[in-house]
């Protein structure tokens, strides 16, 4: 690791805020202050993924870098909003600070917990009873963003639910749940029926998704591990084409070198 400096913590950070701020300040970068918040979120769930991809790749010197700019982008729609007079990095901080106080009670109160399930079971209560305060129509489900992916959003709502257990006993009947939506799925492909057959297959991915969840791994990075997977060995595929000058593989052909790349 690098050497450190006798910075601390908060001086490195206030320094960071005041190079956000010039860059975005009258006589800074042209395209810094050109952005918006709208501008800004394509980027910004790009670096999102990018820390992702590192902590996929176990590569923890780009891990370090990309929670880097991830930090930017909360720093930058933070001065967006300074300069409205809506809000400030230091609002953004203090509303952080006081929500991990609030929602641990376990930790900065006198409530007992047994393990990290009643941790969560308690985390979601007090998420709820908040939301109540604003709204009565509050549901344990707010607050999932819609932007996420479908597998995500149905793996989520799963996990909340079941902290007030609405939830399977066992992982059987999970399994069971998966065999009974593929066997309806299986009924309906004769029909011609398009959308009552997209319905049955989104029943089978939410029922995948939940046996996910038993398994206690997430449907959203086990897809994306056979994306890469299945990436990898087409590309290998390509490959073995062009240098036996293949131009129309037939399917066996191509089956031999898929089979090749699964050693690899």
């Amino acid at each position: 690791m690098d050497k450190k400096s006798n910075e601390n913590a908060g001086e490195l950070f206030e320094r960071l805020v005041e190079v956000v701020e010039k860059l975005r300040a009258p006589g800074g970068c042209p395209w810094d202050r050109e952005q918006t918040h709208k501008s800004l979120r394509p980027y910004l769930i790009e670096e999102v993924y990018e820390v992702v991809d590192s902590i996929d790749n176990s590569d923890y010197f780009s891990m370090r870098e990309e929670l880097g700019d991830v930090l930017l982008h909360i720093l930058f729609h933070s001065d967006i909003e300074r300069e409205s007079d809506r809000f400030d990095i230091c609002d953004v901080i203090q509303t952080l600070t006081e929500k991990l106080i609030r929602r641990h009670p376990h930790v900065f109160g006198d409530v007992k917990v047994a393990n990290s399930d009643e941790v969560l079971h308690n985390w979601e209560n007090i998420k709820l009873r908040e939301r109540q305060k604003k709204s009565g129509n509050a549901s344990l489900l707010d607050g999932i963003p819609k932007s996420m992916s479908a597998l995500l959003i149905a793996q989520r709502m799963q996990e909340k639910a079941s902290r007030i257990g609405f939830d399977w006993d066992n992982i059987a009947d999970v399994w069971g749940k998966v065999e009974e939506e593929i066997g309806e799925l299986k009924e309906l492909l004769d029909s011609g029926d398009e959308n009552r057959i997209e319905d049955e297959l989104g029943d089978v991915l939410f029922a995948l998704s939940n046996l996910a969840r038993f398994l206690k791994t997430n449907s959203e990075m086990a897809l994306r591990r056979t994306n890469e997977k299945f990436s990898s060995r087409f590309r290998y595929i390509e490959q073995k084409l062009r240098e036996n000058n293949i131009e129309n593989p037939t399917l066996e052909i191509m089956d031999k070198f898929w089979d090749e790349a699964k050693q690899v």
